[in-house]
């Protein structure tokens, strides 16, 4: 069994075209205060906490084949987010999804990734800072045409992944990384290092050498055919709760559990998950090719060809009407 290319099918095949859109929205759309403008002339106040203290929780959701992946999902996981960081999304439900829907048809996108944010904005009173109440937070949004963060190349030779040796992930008790949050300067510069030793992507440790996650995606192995991520330090994926679907389905024991380094060194395979990825296969870890073969391994290569397969089949989607203009 091979990768399915999906990169090359969703920019080929027709039933992943992009519809018709304005010329306007051709990098995508966007929602900032309120009104809606195309991508490149949208605006984020100077003043806003979101921009200067990283002070906000987003999501991101993706459309294939004009379906939203998982939308309840990740808008449940966004409420619990801004519950978590005191934060109040100024929209309800029903209007964040009519903003997000209304974004995709503008930019026309069947392939899409679609990112929202609540942020902290300003303070009303100065004199009142300690109070998240006197804060008015604020809602932004953007559609743009999908991007892999691992192309069809890397996915089918695999991941050379490295585990950082100069960053630690930010420890949950400083910023809880379930609710999906600025706070990116580990993740970043370890991928920086990554790249200057001339690895695909970086994954970092806590201070105990327990798995975290990497930079926008988690990370999982599998040993002796099973499947094997770490229970703290990382994001709640929504591609990573479909990973651990998938793998049940076929039938792999499962154990979400404080996942050591040495673990990840010695598994037979491992991938990443991500919404802006899917399922990601790791070819070497800091040099180390997994199994003894080079590529994705057998049970990674089933995990993504089925996370593929049931998306575009529809498979907990939430279609996209394109026929009515927005």
């Amino acid at each position: 069994m091979s990768i399915i290319q999906a990169q090359h099918i969703m920019l080929n095949d027709p039933a992943h075209a992009r519809a018709a859109f304005d010329p306007k929205y051709a990098h995508g759309s966007a929602f900032t205060n309120g009104i809606y403008a195309d991508l490149d002339h949208a605006t984020v106040p100077l003043s806003d906490l979101g921009f200067t203290q990283a002070d906000a929780v987003y999501d991101v959701v993706s459309v294939s084949k004009g379906w939203l992946f998982r939308l309840e999902d990740h808008l449940e996981r966004f409420e619990r987010g801004c519950a978590k960081f005191y934060l109040r999304n100024p929209y309800t439900k029903a209007q964040t999804i009519d903003i997000l829907t209304t974004l995709v048809k503008q930019a026309g996108t069947k392939e899409a990734y679609v990112w929202w944010a609540v942020t902290r904005g300003k303070p009303q009173d100065s004199a009142r800072r300690k109070n998240p109440d006197n804060y008015e937070n604020r809602f932004y949004a953007f559609v743009v045409p999908y991007v892999f963060i691992c192309p069809d190349e890397q996915r089918t030779r695999g991941i050379d992944l490295m585990v950082s040796q100069k960053y630690l992930r930010i420890p949950p008790e400083s910023v809880d990384p379930t609710a999906k949050n600025f706070h990116w300067m580990d993740l970043k510069l370890s991928l920086f290092e990554a790249g200057r030793n001339k690895s695909d992507w970086s994954v970092l440790c806590d201070a105990k050498d327990n798995l975290t996650e990497a930079p926008g995606s988690n990370i999982f192995l599998i040993k002796d055919g099973e499947l094997f991520t770490p229970d703290a330090g990382c994001l709640e994926g929504i591609t990573r709760k479909t990973a651990l679907e998938l793998a049940a389905q076929i039938g792999m024991p499962i154990h979400v559990e404080k996942v050591h380094v040495e673990q990840l060194r010695n598994a037979d395979e491992a991938f990443l998950t991500s919404t802006a990825g899917g399922v990601m296969p790791v070819n070497s870890v800091d040099g180390k090719v997994l199994g003894g073969k080079a590529g994705p391994g057998e049970l990674t290569t089933t995990l993504h060809n089925l996370y593929w397969t049931k998306r575009w089949d529809g498979w907990l989607g939430t279609p996209v009407d394109y026929s009515h203009p927005t």
